[in-house]
């Protein structure tokens, strides 16, 4: 990569800096950015030089490609085999593009955005995976409260579903959040907005066990904690064992890291969890339970209780505007998607029920 791209994408880093975009977002423009920039320098085009046709080529590079190599077109989202990238990658490269050169732009290094003439490829539309509102409460009666990580995910997965939260917005959860007085939540989402949500009886009741039972001994730094679920947390793999059981020893939880003393929920090791331990976590859970209705267990995934928090609300009689401040949406139309299930629920119903469907 040349200098003129390096410095292109320092500048929409400090851009976004700026403007307090989230890490991810970050890390995730600047991957996909740096893969254009080394295409750009292969083709001898600084960042001043390129126009919509070469931007229409770098994507119909990226739709064609097979195969894609390590570090270029492939990662999540990204079409294997025989196909080129998906339109949802094709479609988030794109978005981060039209970000660089609109800091270009901004910063009076060109005078029109070549990007905004490109179109964004239009996206496959899958219907959301939801859990049945008895599937939902099978599986949070299945969790039991007889040990510290037991205690963890019931309050972890009744929070998910009572308040529809995204994996990380779960996992970024803090103690100070909860409102106990108020039986609310403060979340931070997308953007950094913040908003505040209801929370159920019973997920309020599954957090206080939590603090009360289970954080206390999992925030000590050298407790030790055998897992009882199978596959469970990063490094466990403890099959077959019927409890849960803490042993504990050394500094008290006042002496754990200052982001271990704040976040909500703690892993086996004392650390703040990942969404990749809500993922395997759930995972688990749901193998236990058994197949939610047609899906093994794995296609049940933590956003899939957003999902289906969202559709019960709506089967409920609440409204979509409602449900789009509590799911954190910018805009109503992402929450149009769920009039849909329900559209889709009430087609099967009816083809299932009707003597002349």
């Amino acid at each position: 990569m040349d200098t003129a791209w390096r410095a292109a994408l320092e500048l929409l880093e400090e851009d976004l800096r700026r403007r307090d975009a989230a890490q991810r977002t970050r890390r995730a423009y600047l991957t996909d950015l740096g893969q254009f920039a080394r295409w750009a320098s292969a083709e001898g085009l600084a960042p001043e030089d390129v126009g919509p046709k070469a931007v229409r080529r770098y994507i119909a590079r990226l739709s064609r490609k097979s195969g894609a190599a390590p570090g270029e077109a492939g990662g999540e989202g990204a079409g294997g085999g025989g196909g080129g990238a998906a339109p949802a990658t094709t479609a988030r490269k794109l978005a981060a593009l039209r970000a660089l050169f609109a800091s270009q732009r901004e910063h009076g290094q060109i005078s029109q955005n070549p990007a905004d003439l490109v179109s964004t490829p239009r996206r496959h539309s899958h219907l959301p995976r939801v859990l049945s509102a008895r599937e939902a409460a099978r599986l949070l009666d299945a969790i039991p409260t007889s040990g510290p990580l037991e205690v963890r995910d019931r309050a972890l997965f009744e929070v998910a579903y009572s308040c529809g939260l995204r994996a990380e917005e779960l996992v970024s959860l803090k103690t100070a959040d909860i409102d106990h007085d108020g039986e609310q939540l403060r979340v931070e989402g997308k953007g950094r907005k913040t908003r505040f949500l209801p929370v159920g009886e019973p997920a309020m009741a599954a957090v206080r066990l939590y603090l009360e039972r289970a954080r206390p001994a999992l925030a000590m730094p050298s407790a030790r904690v055998s897992v009882s679920l199978g596959a469970g947390e990063a490094g466990a793999s403890q099959a077959g064992k019927s409890e849960v059981g803490v042993e504990a020893a050394g500094a008290p939880p006042a002496l754990a890291p200052t982001r271990a003393q704040d976040a909500l929920f703690l892993s086996k090791t004392g650390r703040p969890l990942g969404t990749s331990d809500v993922r395997r976590r759930l995972r688990t859970w749901m193998a236990r339970v058994g197949p939610a209705g047609d899906r093994p267990a794995g296609a049940v995934s933590p956003h899939a209780l957003r999902h289906s928090f969202a559709t019960h609300l709506l089967d409920g009689g609440a409204d979509l505007r409602s449900i789009q401040e509590l799911l954190g949406h910018a805009s109503v139309s992402s929450t149009q998607i769920y009039t849909r299930v329900e559209s889709a629920r009430l087609r099967s119903a009816y083809a299932r029920s009707h003597p002349r469907a």
